[in-house]
């Protein structure tokens, strides 16, 4: 081992979306101790794991029943619970850090019945309350942090670090191109099929680069947008920084991301009445960011032709999200454990 490294083996675990990206910034602390990744197989995840120490387990959550399928979240809960005992037990992680959310449920709990301190991160995404992961997995943490006052408030014993900053940087020259993602975890074929009509309509004027995850079927060619699956993060980064205007779903990951890129930036929330996601904490996330003034919402072609309006006038207002001092506090209990 590294001798500037500590004895400490830290598991740093997070699903595979904008639950990672938080661990990823939380690297000021980890980097100085021993350190594995567990997460899910997606875009994000897979740059990881070519990086960093990396497992993967298998995507589940509560919601899967919400969503009519309750055999299949069974199903990957017990392959989620086997492979997490495994991962656990041949690692021994001293302490796990964990942001969420479903996947990481089982980590959590075969790490504290073999002895490791647990810290758990509440979802940024959840502005008002705690998740269901931290209301779920909270018995089993030594140390519970909030990202938010109200979040905190409802999650007992719960640190609170809030860590948008909004940010002052040099403006970025920017290419007529229109960036749309459906993010790397669920597939979302409205905003999909949103952004193809209306560039068909030619209410987009800007050409378009289409990320559709993977599709139950071929997507018919449209003049002006170049389609594909998916996009490893570190050129999805790269695309971001060229794209005036970026539409993406309601995580809050993707929607940092595109702000910290200058992008005009529109989002349309999945919708658990329409099947889209497990429960509604994307449209919370959404009029969060929206009552800022720092995102555009859509859900319709009328909508979002307005937000395209105002994505495009607006000045960029870039926001950056900061864990220095999350990582002092993380660094302030290690010491103290």
């Amino acid at each position: 081992m590294d001798g500037s490294r500590s004895t400490l083996k830290v598991c740093l675990a997070a699903s595979g979306g904008g639950h990672l990206r938080q661990l990823l910034d939380l690297e000021p602390f980890w980097a100085s101790h021993d350190h594995f990744f567990v997460t899910e197989d997606t875009a994000l995840g897979r740059s990881v794991a070519r990086e960093r120490p990396t497992e993967f387990v298998p995507h589940f959550a509560l919601g899967q029943a919400r969503l009519g399928n309750p055999a299949l979240m069974v199903a990957r809960a017990l392959r989620s619970a086997w492979t997490s005992l495994r991962i656990v037990w041949r690692r021994r992680p001293d302490l796990v850090i964990s942001t969420g959310a479903g996947s990481q449920l089982f980590i959590a709990l075969w790490a504290r019945l073999l002895g490791a301190r647990i810290v758990l991160i509440d979802s940024f995404a959840r502005f008002d309350r705690p998740s269901a992961f931290a209301r779920l997995a909270g018995p089993l943490a030594h140390l519970r942090i909030a990202q938010s006052a109200a979040a905190a408030a409802d999650w007992p014993g719960a640190l609170v670090y809030e860590p948008l900053r909004h940010d002052t940087c040099e403006p970025i020259q920017k290419q007529n191109l229109l960036v749309a993602t459906v993010g790397a975890t669920l597939p979302f074929p409205r905003l999909v099929d949103l952004v193809l009509e209306a560039k068909r309509q030619g209410l987009i004027t800007e050409d378009v680069l289409l990320q559709t995850g993977d599709v139950a079927q071929a997507i018919a060619p449209v003049d002006g947008v170049t389609i594909v699956n998916s996009l490893p993060f570190d050129e999805l980064l790269v695309r971001l920084r060229d794209a005036r205007i970026v539409v993406g779903h309601g995580g809050t990951g993707s929607i940092i991301t595109a702000l910290q890129a200058q992008c005009g930036t529109i989002v349309i929330p999945r919708r658990f009445e329409l099947g889209e996601h497990y429960d509604n904490h994307q449209a919370e996330i959404c009029e969060a960011f929206a009552a800022r003034e720092l995102v555009q919402v859509a859900d319709d072609l009328a909508s979002f032709e307005k937000a395209l309006h105002a994505a495009r006038s607006a000045p960029p207002n870039p926001v950056r999200t900061d864990y220095s001092g999350l990582a002092q506090v993380l660094r302030d209990y290690v010491a103290a454990i």
